[in-house]
């Protein structure tokens, strides 16, 4: 049949009533863009994008929302439950934060709210093909954890970082029900002991689909024999992350079973109480063993250390990209040994004991690195510490593509920012914690201003801040002028006036999250921020100098923010008199939370 007569046939049935694809266009115009766009959209990855392509008319914001799968939602009380159940349709993963970064630092009452419990409610019914949840900073019960189990027949990841209010009998229940379950992550999390042994509970009569199972933070012991049947039936298992309870005979006896680790905790880096015997009454060959481990290139762990079974993981090191000894109280004498083997370190977490020579000894080896982070093992207000500005200084020297840093110490100099700002210009983050309150530049007793001035100046693509130390108006100021990329800014112990405040509000126009503490801010730097507010996803500031009036002045002035103030002690003032212990402010498109406990006051 040629063209013509293909053609002659449609103009034949059109006419004969039936719409011809010209008419249906023309009918339904909005429809067929709709249908357009979800074949296109499916594609479309970032979150931000797809958050702008909604805002383009009502076709796209449905068409948007009936292609998303994947939603995060970075502040749980931003939304109400049914109002994200009612528009998205077709979720598969959830992601979801609580309370505020600074509730890690005991700056938050653990029942302020950040319940998980009206967001499973509503998931259960809505999102039965749901396949992953993260969470963090949620209370969570082990009734949620249940519901979970049992309303999403084909779940299969759950994370949780830094959450509380469950136990192992939770976990008991996500492993018995979770038949598909890949992922079981539980990061920083406050895990109640229920003497259940949650690990027999995954099911035993086939192989497994685990991928990752991390249960480091679970303060609880195991069932030893349960975990190594587990480890022995999961052959698509990459990252095992093990609790403190967990000696290294048993990790020996693991990591034999599961040669095709990618990400291995350690647990406990010690004997404990029993220990591993082969034939001859000897320890057990562990460097051979991690030697067989080819896969391994993140290594972390080291809750309990005996300093003097750290040469049994030279053999890991030489394809390691991340090494993590957060929890390792090792000095620099027994690091140096281990981290002249990892040239291809790309994340390095240490605790302050490894001391400058310690990142001396980084820096002329890891010439890749792109993230540091050193904590404080006593963070205590001391004229010194462990380490300094020559640490900082070396680690700028020697590796120069370190896109991220997290430094704790106890004295600085303007020198050595300066310097890392001219020698890491890639730096995305940089969170300069000098502990103790108003901290001069060491050498010279100035002001930190040039310091962080030189960092916002330098680095082009800082997008995440912390500063601290002497600061003035002057380094506010610069922050202001220079970092307009800056989407999260953290001050502690750090200040002026409130023209600071009014700089940085007024200048970052990117800015999303701000987190002060003890800081001389007051009202008049806080009304800086009035056109800015509504496009924040929150403020917190907590011993600064803001008063409940100048908080009511916010909330009048901008009725769609939800307000939050509350007190330590409600009945007295004290010593702060007018001024509020605590400021969140966050925006929400459904109003203030129903769940406010009693010391939080909504204006």
């Amino acid at each position: 049949m040629s063209d013509d007569d293909v053609a002659g046939k449609l103009r034949n049935s059109n006419s004969g009533g039936v719409a011809g694809a010209g008419d249906y266009f023309t009918a339904y115009p909005d429809q067929v863009l709709e249908n357009v766009l979800e074949n296109v959209l499916v594609f479309l990855k970032s979150r931000r994008d797809r958050s702008s392509v909604s805002l383009v008319s009502k076709s796209w914001y449905r068409a948007e929302a009936y292609t998303r799968s994947d939603l995060f939602i970075g502040n749980c009380y931003a939304v109400a439950p049914r109002r994200v159940t009612d528009r998205f349709k077709r979720l598969r993963s959830v992601a979801l934060k609580g309370k505020p970064r600074f509730a890690d630092f005991s700056l938050l009452p653990a029942d302020w709210g950040a319940h998980f419990t009206p967001w499973v409610s509503a998931m259960a019914t809505a999102y039965r093909a749901l396949e992953k949840i993260y969470l963090k900073r949620m209370s969570i019960s082990d009734d949620d954890l249940a519901v979970v189990a049992h309303s999403f027949p084909r779940f299969k990841e759950l994370v949780l970082v830094c959450c509380d209010g469950f136990g192992t009998s939770g976990l008991a229940v996500i492993a018995s029900e979770c038949r598909n379950l890949r992922v079981l992550e539980l990061i920083d999390d406050d895990v109640t002991d229920d003497e259940v042994d949650w690990i027999s509970c995954f099911p035993t009569e086939r192989t497994t689909s685990l991928e990752s199972l991390c249960f480091d933070c679970v303060e609880a012991d195991i069932n030893f024999e349960a975990l190594e049947r587990l480890v022995a039936r999961s052959p698509l298992l990459k990252k095992l992350k093990l609790n403190m309870f967990v000696s290294i005979g048993q990790l020996y006896q693991l990591i034999l079973k599961a040669p095709q680790l990618t990400h291995l905790g350690t647990g406990s880096f010690s004997p404990l109480a029993e220990m591993v015997q082969v034939e001859d009454n000897q320890e057990p060959d562990y460097a051979s063993a991690f030697a067989a481990c080819r896969s391994i290139v993140c290594l972390s762990g080291f809750r309990e250390i005996a300093p003097e079974y750290l040469p049994n993981i030279y053999p890991l090191c030489a394809n390691l990209t991340s090494l993590n000894l957060s929890y390792a109280n090792i000095d620099a004498d027994q690091l140096k040994p281990v981290i002249r083997h990892c040239h291809k370190l790309q994340v390095f977490w240490a605790l302050d004991s490894i001391c400058d020579e310690g990142l001396q000894a980084v820096a002329d080896t890891c010439k890749d690195l792109r993230e540091l982070r050193v904590f404080p093992v006593d963070p205590q207000e001391l004229p010194e510490g462990p380490v300094s500005e020559a640490g900082l200084l070396a680690i700028s020297l020697g590796c120069r593509k370190l896109q991220s840093i997290l430094y704790f110490c106890q004295q600085m100099t303007n020198a050595a920012v300066i310097a890392m700002s001219k020698n890491c210009p890639d730096l995305v983050v940089f969170r300069l914690c000098i502990i103790g309150r108003y901290r001069p530049d060491r050498a010279t007793g100035e002001p930190m201003d040039e310091g962080f001035g030189a960092i916002v100046k330098n680095c082009k693509k800082l997008t995440r801040l912390a500063v601290s130390g002497l600061l003035t108006d002057r380094a506010f100021s610069y922050i202001g002028q220079y970092g307009k990329l800056v989407r999260t800014l953290s001050v502690a112990f750090a200040g002026d006036s409130d023209n600071g405040l009014k700089s940085m509000l007024e200048g970052c126009t990117n800015l999303q999250k701000l987190e002060i503490r003890d800081s001389p801010f007051g009202d008049a730097g806080l009304q800086a921020g009035l056109h800015h507010f509504y496009n924040m996803r929150f403020v917190w500031l907590s011993s600064c100098r803001v008063t409940r009036q100048g908080c009511l002045e916010v909330a009048r002035r901008l009725p769609k923010l939800v307000v939050e103030v509350f007190r330590q002690d409600e009945e007295e003032g004290g010593e702060r008199g007018d001024f509020v212990d605590t400021l969140y402010m966050y925006r929400s498109v459904d109003g203030p939370r129903p769940d406010a406990p009693q010391f939080v006051k909504i204006l």
